[in-house]
């Protein structure tokens, strides 16, 4: 592993660790946002996903016990590209329930939710990078090119054979 990679993939994940650990034990805070948006598509989520829950302070405590994990992959290299796309996947609702600036009449406070919302935009940027960050070796589509290349060569190649066998054993 490079030595960007050491110190970059902690530095990423480090806000989503602290954050999840402060969000587990004191949800409190963020509640009222996540029922806004539990409100906006929680609907749409029963219908979907019936099994799904849409209470909110156990959703702000899922959330929060998802960044801790998938942080603590990624700052430890353990699934970094999985665990850099399920940070970005959490930045989402967290974004719509605690930033949403456009909503906000404040002059002042609208600027600090676009700021946070923007910072989150960022954030979700860097985990993208991060989830495709192949650290040098072939990725999966890659190596499914090269395989399905094979395949065709090793196909191409039996065809070959099975004809001129079948055209050698036919009689004079």
């Amino acid at each position: 592993m490079s030595l960007v990679r050491l110190i970059a993939r902690p530095m990423l994940a480090s806000i989503f660790v602290v954050q999840g650990v402060k969000n587990f034990r004191d949800p409190d805070p963020l509640v009222p946002g996540a029922k806004s948006v539990v409100e906006r598509f929680g609907p749409m989520v029963e219908r979907h996903a019936p099994d799904v829950p849409t209470e909110p302070r156990q959703l702000v405590r899922a959330n929060a016990v998802t960044q801790f994990g998938a942080g603590l992959a990624l700052a430890t290299g353990k699934c970094p590209r999985l665990a850099a796309l399920v940070l970005a996947g959490t930045l989402v609702p967290s974004t719509l329930a605690n930033h949403a600036f456009w909503e906000t009449e404040d002059p002042e406070q609208r600027n600090e939710q676009r700021v946070h919302a923007l910072k989150n935009a960022g954030l979700a940027g860097g985990l993208l990078l991060a989830s495709v960050d192949t650290e040098g070796k072939p990725g999966i589509s890659w190596r499914a090119r090269q395989a399905a290349g094979k395949a065709r060569k090793v196909t191409k190649s039996g065809t070959r054979k099975a004809r001129k066998a079948a055209k050698d054993a036919r009689p004079s």
